[in-house]
């Protein structure tokens, strides 16, 4: 996995918990959501200030989504 889809699985699973939609999630970062969509996918690469509004979204610090994924045993 590289870490264009790392971020991109990251934001999906801070998403998640968070109880946000996509759709929740780009509108208040200010993004569309099919650009969303496609980040979360790993298919574009986002700006740091793309990553900065994400993250803010989410409560989170960006480092929080650039982390190496936890893999289960």
């Amino acid at each position: 996995m590289n870490l264009q889809e790392r971020v991109g699985q990251n934001i999906q699973d801070v998403r998640r918990a968070k109880g946000l939609s996509q759709e929740a999630l780009s509108f208040a970062a200010g993004l569309s959501r099919s650009y969303m969509g496609k980040l979360e996918n790993g298919r574009n690469a986002m700006s740091l200030i793309a990553l900065e509004k994400i993250a803010r979204v989410l409560g989170v610090d960006p480092s929080e989504l650039v982390k190496p994924r936890v893999r289960s045993k």
